[in-house]
């Protein structure tokens, strides 16, 4: 790749919701904008792969090393014009894969304070209620409530 494309994100990216076996749902607070909550998301890196990116983003954001089961499910949605500098010219699309971890008990979280300020355990009613994306709630809607 070019070293100008590099400085470019990769309008691709993952979703990993984060759930109990009783269904509590992981979101967690953006530290960039206040009361934006979400589940773990991230960019792919250049080569990576959808997979290796939502364990990559899983560790980085919450310290979790687990395996994310893959969905193969995938949305796309428009980059919203304040974000759109980080894309290469024209690119107005991300296309987002979705994956979940589903953990035996509300397991220790450390949150990247770079990333993210708080965190919360919600049911999954409540989580759809909270959390600040569409495509979010609509993954916790479809993979958490209807496991």
């Amino acid at each position: 790749m070019p070293l100008a494309e590099t400085r470019f994100k990769r309008p691709e990216s993952v979703l990993v919701l984060i759930c109990t076996d009783d269904n509590d749902v992981l979101l967690i607070e953006r530290t960039d904008r206040a009361e934006f909550w979400q589940s773990v998301t991230g960019s792919l890196e250049a080569g990576e792969t959808p997979i290796q990116a939502a364990a990559r983003e899983l560790y980085e954001e919450t310290g979790l090393v687990a395996e994310p089961v893959d969905l193969h499910h995938q949305v796309q949605y428009e980059i919203k014009p304040p974000w759109r500098n980080r894309y290469a010219p024209g690119v107005t699309q991300n296309r987002e894969h979705w994956f979940r971890v589903r953990l035996p008990a509300q397991a220790k979280v450390v949150l990247n304070a770079e990333e993210h300020q708080q965190l919360l355990w919600l049911p999954v009613d409540a989580a759809i209620e909270k959390c600040s994306s569409a495509s979010n709630r609509a993954a916790i809607a479809q993979h958490v409530a209807n496991r």
